[in-house]
């Protein structure tokens, strides 16, 4: 799967189980759509714009999917209840570590969403379905807690 090979590269080997269609879905509707609009992600599931897909949105997407996913891999829940994985090769990691490893990752894919933004912003002849101003990442970014303005790509 895609999104297992991008958001967790060769290192980290999981099952193509580890991520359901579900959690896909759940990026895209999460943070995905509300950047591009509706009308354009409706006709890039429909199978148009195939090369920005794959070369601008690809990466956004497996990384926001692996931000969901991250806490599910973290703790498990049986008949036992929640627990830390643990094992005699590793032991799990501690709050601060995780949370770093979540900010990480929202830092990455919300980098590579405004790329994605951007390509739509400057070629807008290429994306007559992208509205620019319904693109939530033209107003504004949240980087370390801190509101930034729109980078200027914007004006009103």
């Amino acid at each position: 799967m895609q999104v297992l090979k991008i958001a967790f590269g060769d290192g980290e080997t999981l099952p193509p189980e580890t991520i359901a269609q579900a959690d896909i879905a759940a990026a895209e509707e999460r943070w995905i759509v509300p950047a591009i609009g509706r009308k354009l992600y409706d006709k890039l599931v429909d199978g148009a714009h195939a090369d920005f897909s794959a070369d601008f949105l690809a990466a956004p997407i497996a990384f926001f999917t692996r931000t969901l996913i991250q806490p599910r891999l973290d703790v498990r829940t049986d008949r036992s209840g929640t627990a830390a994985p643990r094992s005699s090769y590793g032991q799990p990691a501690d709050d601060a570590a995780l949370r770093l490893l979540h900010r990480r990752l929202l830092q990455e894919a919300r980098t590579l969403l405004r790329r994605a933004t951007e390509q739509l912003r400057t070629h807008p002849s290429d994306f007559p379905e992208y509205d620019p101003d319904g693109d939530s990442t033209a107003r504004c970014s949240i980087e370390s807690g801190l509101i930034l303005p729109d980078h200027g790509t914007r004006t009103r």
